[in-house]
């Protein structure tokens, strides 16, 4: 791997990290809460500016960036910045808006990047677009244009119900009933198995590149990578992993490996990948673990529940805890730990959806 390689990955999350940042600046504001400095970068300042309140700089080292926003980290009481609202004077509301603000930026920033992954290349239809010759849908007489209705008496709405049906039917006959020209047609068919010990027919789906699908289906696919992380989480904290760590987790090294070789294969997979690295910090950031947005989100709930039902004690338990995980980082550059931390959970050597190097969209079957 080239060092402009290295250089170029490193940008990239660098920009998923400041959409997350930008998040929180944005509800900060809205909120009324001090922005002492927004920061592009890490180190020393290269280049500053100020406008109003806040200080908008660059900084040396081009990973990440950070939002410090007043009454964070002791800020409150520096007598420069007394004149500033502070973070811990605002609502429960507000703070949870603020908090909230970068994880949402990031499964936002999926969906947008999804979206113009399936619009380049397009959603699945049911219709077929192509049948190769020689291959049994051939044999039987199913042909171009043809709309997939049911297999085996299983109604098939998307195309990925066609894969499944007719994996779940291996090399038994089965019986396919097509839409023709407003008729329905049925055939009796037995898939191939491939080299790669898949079930076929030999028909290709019609894609649909209409942006408004696209949307949709990239919103369905966030949605679903999302259970499948939480669900890897939670197996993943229960020791239920059905392999080892080793081939589930990999580290930063891990992480810039599967960017590479997605870049390899051309933008449309990189734009992929970065997509689910986006998710990832999104939604792990949701954990309520101390130093992430998840854990104070979890306090600001336990502070409301305090409020209206029973004394703080558990709050202030927690409170104190997360003060003690504050005070391990004293500079700037504690600020984005919390996202470096969330890296680790991308590469997995089995192939599964959410860690997938590579994005291959079925439309073979």
């Amino acid at each position: 791997m080239s060092v402009l390689n290295i250089i170029f990955i490193v940008l990239l999350f660098s920009f998923i990290v400041l959409f997350h940042e930008l998040g929180h600046f944005i509800f900060a504001k809205r909120s009324g809460i001090g922005i002492i400095e927004f920061a592009v970068g890490m180190g020393p300042k290269v280049w500053s500016i100020k406008k109003g309140e806040t200080e908008y700089s660059i900084r040396l080292i081009p990973v990440g960036g950070f939002v410090a926003m007043a009454g964070e980290d002791g800020a409150e009481n520096d007598p420069e910045l007394t004149h500033m609202d502070s973070f811990d004077e605002k609502t429960i509301w507000q703070r949870l808006q603020t908090i909230a603000a970068g994880p949402i930026f990031n499964i936002i920033l999926t969906i947008v990047l999804l979206s113009g992954v399936f619009s380049y290349i397009g959603t699945p239809t049911t219709e077929v677009a192509n049948v190769g010759k020689g291959t049994p849908a051939y044999e039987v007489g199913i042909e171009k244009g043809d709309s997939i209705v049911s297999i085996n008496g299983d109604k098939v709405s998307k195309w990925e119900d066609v894969g499944i049906n007719i994996e779940k039917n291996g090399a038994k006959k089965a019986k396919l009933v097509v839409n023709r020209e407003g008729k329905e047609k049925t055939f009796e068919i037995t898939p191939e198995k491939t080299k790669e010990n898949r079930y076929v027919l030999g028909i290709e789906a019609k894609l649909n590149k209409n942006p408004f699908t696209a949307i949709k289906k990239s919103i369905i696919a966030t949605w679903q990578m999302s259970v499948q992380m939480v669900t890897f989480v939670v197996q993943l904290f229960t020791g239920n992993l059905p392999m080892k760590i080793t081939d589930a987790v990999g580290g930063p090294v891990a992480v810039i490996s599967v960017v590479n070789e997605a870049s390899k294969v051309g933008v449309v997979n990189l734009i992929y990948v970065m997509a689910v690295i986006s998710l990832n910090l999104g939604i792990l950031n949701l954990l309520p673990i101390p130093a992430l947005d998840g854990f104070r989100i979890l306090m600001l709930i336990i502070n409301l529940i305090q409020i209206f039902s029973f004394e703080g004690s558990v709050y202030s338990l927690l409170q104190t805890y997360e003060d003690k995980v504050n005070k391990l980082s004293i500079d700037e550059t504690s600020k984005v730990y919390k996202s470096s931390l969330l890296m680790v959970l991308l590469s997995n050597s089995k192939g599964n959806v959410i860690f997938s190097s590579t994005f291959k969209i079925g439309i073979k079957l």
